[in-house]
């Protein structure tokens, strides 16, 4: 039987045309010219560098930056971002105090920190952004607050955005180390931080003793509200070794009543430059407090109380106008 095959093998072979070739008839998959090794080799080595490509890609991929932002959203960027709009002023500071001022191509109208921000392209405000504005500045990342309503138009057309709110001191670490990361600086957020916090540290060592654990109410919002104990002023208050007179548990920034403050008595009042001693005393019964008749009031200008309301890079001069303000007023009297 071995024999018979081989002689339809030799038979198939001597089918041949005029031209010597194997005919069109012969041409039967049993006949077809088998590949030699090299090739299967080649289909192998081309599969392997497939994989090896793929594997390739997915590692640029992974070499992205991943981020969540204050909202949940995850935020993926391929590359360090080089085109910032900032609609937040701490953002806006944090973004320069990183070393990445010159990434910014546009901010917010209240944004006027450090000088070199003032000749940008302003942008509207928190709650009333120019979309078209911010397209036509080609953003790669715009970052803004979690209940911004710019953030939705934006995102629809395909503008990457990242939600950032800073309520506490916590907050400000993670924002600062986030914003790092979304510049393409891992780990500068978290040492920009470090040195805050030895400042901060700094600043109350330079408390005077009288005025350790004495109280004070910090007056926000043209007077109707302060700052409460939860609220990330409250917080710099008590890392300098004061009392807040508002306790946490009416939230960060409660609106506060003039019979409060009375019966609360801080021992200090801290205000813009816009509440006048004159007409603090004019409120209801304000004009017994001690703080009043004693001149215990620090009154911060316009420029200076404007950072202390930012929760952002500045939080160590913050601190440093506090403790000068009750340096100023020398050591309380029982």
């Amino acid at each position: 039987m071995r024999a018979r095959k081989k002689r339809r093998g030799c038979c198939a072979c001597r089918r041949r045309d005029n031209s010597g070739l194997l005919s069109p008839a012969s041409m039967t998959s049993n006949a077809l010219p088998q590949r030699p090794p090299v090739f299967s080799t080649l289909r192998h080595i081309a599969r392997a560098a497939a994989f090896v490509a793929l594997g390739v890609g997915s590692a640029a991929h992974a070499a992205g930056i991943r981020l969540e932002d204050d909202r949940g959203t995850t935020l993926e960027l391929q590359a360090p971002a080089k085109r910032i709009v900032s609609l937040m002023p701490s953002l806006t500071e944090t973004v320069c105090a990183l070393g990445a001022c010159d990434r910014l191509v546009g901010i917010d109208r209240h944004a006027n920190w450090p000088v070199q921000v003032k000749g940008l392209p302003q942008v509207g405000g928190i709650d009333d952004a120019n979309i078209e504005r911010i397209v036509a500045l080609r953003p790669d990342l715009v970052l803004l607050r979690p209940r911004s309503r710019a953030a939705e138009p934006l995102e629809r057309l395909g503008i990457k955005v990242l939600a950032l709110d800073a309520k506490t001191h916590a907050d400000m670490r993670r924002v600062m180390e986030t914003v790092a990361r979304a510049t393409g600086k891992p780990g500068a957020g978290e040492a920009f931080w470090r040195g805050l916090d030895a400042r901060l540290n700094a600043a109350r060592a330079r408390v005077p003793l009288g005025w350790q654990g004495r109280r004070v109410y910090f007056e926000v919002h043209g007077g109707v509200a302060a700052a409460s104990e939860s609220s990330f002023i409250g917080e710099t208050l008590a890392r300098l070794g004061l009392t807040n007179a508002v306790p946490g548990t009416l939230g960060p920034f409660p609106k506060m009543s003039p019979e409060f403050v009375v019966r609360a008595d801080p021992d200090v009042l801290m205000v813009s430059a816009l509440g006048e001693i004159s007409s603090m005393a004019s409120r209801p019964g304000w004009s017994a407090m001690a703080a009043i008749q004693r001149g215990r009031v620090c009154s911060f200008a316009s420029a200076r109380f404007d950072l202390m309301m930012r929760p952002g890079p500045r939080l160590d001069e913050a601190a440093d106008a506090i403790v000068g303000c009750l340096v100023s007023l020398g050591n309380p009297r029982p």
